[in-house]
């Protein structure tokens, strides 16, 4: 059998240097051109994210809060953890918290200006997370719980989720803003709204897995 697996491998291999491969014919414009122009905005990712495939981008961040759903869940029946490992010595807390801090605002520009330049909402979401979990390990469990339940950062999530999908389903509706001066901050229509949704959802998404795995596990 196995000389059948090498013969087609080796057949493959000369398709591959004989046949030539068929060019397809494009027409003559640019396709990033294209994107770029229906949907406002410079950056042809973002416009592909969360307009040419929306409907996608709605199920990636629904899977997403599955996923924070099931951490909680599959750690439910576990005991807390007795010990909590952070950092203690006075350099790494400064060194952690000034890369929080870089983090924190490198969030806020890709969450901002990432329909502009290279960055969007997942991308900003990571850079929260990064700066929540570096804050973490720097600090008490309890003060990081306190501060995450005194300003609703679960409702924030969910609220998040909620305004994302019934924007994203008006959208898909043929529903959308006017797209504004190319260039501007305030272009793209919708986009920069749902980058700044997605934004929130995954940075306090990824710190309430951030909690669970502290007080669980005792460490990230």
């Amino acid at each position: 059998m196995k000389w059948i697996y090498i013969a087609a491998g080796i057949a493959l291999f000369v398709k591959m240097l004989v046949l030539p491969n068929s060019a397809p014919i494009v027409p003559d414009f640019s396709i990033v051109e294209s994107i770029v122009k229906d949907g406002g905005i410079p950056n042809a990712v973002t416009v592909i994210i969360l307009r040419n495939r929306l409907y996608d981008t709605i199920f990636e961040v629904v899977v997403f809060t599955i996923a924070i759903m099931g951490a909680y869940f599959l750690l439910a029946n576990e005991q807390p953890s007795c010990a909590i490992y952070r950092f203690t010595d006075q350099p790494s807390i400064v060194l952690a918290r000034l890369g929080a801090t870089i983090a924190a605002l490198v969030s806020i520009e890709l969450a901002i200006r990432g329909h502009l330049s290279p960055g969007g909402g997942f991308a900003a979401g990571v850079a929260g997370g990064t700066a929540i979990g570096l804050i973490a390990i720097t600090s008490s469990p309890e003060w990081m719980q306190e501060i995450y339940q005194r300003y609703h950062a679960a409702t924030w999530e969910k609220v998040s989720v909620l305004v994302f999908i019934v924007l994203a389903a008006i959208t898909l509706a043929g529903v959308e803003l006017p797209h504004g001066e190319m260039g501007a901050l305030l272009s793209g229509g919708i986009v920069p709204l749902l980058n700044i949704l997605v934004a929130v959802k995954v940075a306090l998404g990824s710190w309430a897995v951030i909690l669970v795995f502290i007080r669980y596990r005792g460490l990230l």
